[in-house]
């Protein structure tokens, strides 16, 4: 399988009690989404101590965005998984992707995060084949460029 498109749009929205998130998204994933290859949604979560806002302070940041760029980059190699969204604010983040293979997605994730600190992760999976979650994020935040 070719490399996946490293193609993002980022822009603000707000949770269900009005504060700030940021979400992240990954464009092109239709010819995933049509392999039906990747039916199973993996949410991981990390809760913080966030500012008054709910936007990690800048020590989580980094920590955050450097074990974030390690699970982008560890299945952009290897795609047992995509990574498709990143939600950030009111006091946590969730990184949404799609797998194929759960064990092998359990190896990979646990070597991309080996040289970091122990994590605050919960890690949920489901079956959605139909990639719901990305369709519904894609439709409620993704800004279309004109040209």
């Amino acid at each position: 399988m070719a490399k996946i498109k490293s193609d993002w749009w980022t822009t603000p929205t707000e949770s269900i009690n009005g504060r700030l998130i940021m979400v992240t998204g990954r464009r092109d994933m239709q010819r995933h989404i049509d392999s039906g290859k990747y039916s199973t949604r993996i949410e991981v979560t990390w809760k913080y101590e966030g500012e008054a806002d709910g936007m990690p302070d800048a020590e989580t940041s980094r920590l955050m965005g450097d074990a974030t760029d390690a699970i982008v980059n560890t299945f952009d190699n290897d795609p047992v998984a995509i990574v498709t969204g990143i939600y950030t604010g009111d006091n946590e983040r969730n990184i949404i992707l799609y797998c194929k293979n759960l064990n092998l997605f359990g190896k990979l994730f646990n070597k991309a995060l080996e040289p970091f600190p122990l994590l605050p992760l919960i890690i949920e999976a489901e079956e959605d084949p139909d990639w719901n979650e990305y369709k519904e994020m894609k439709d409620l935040t993704e800004i279309i460029d004109e040209e």
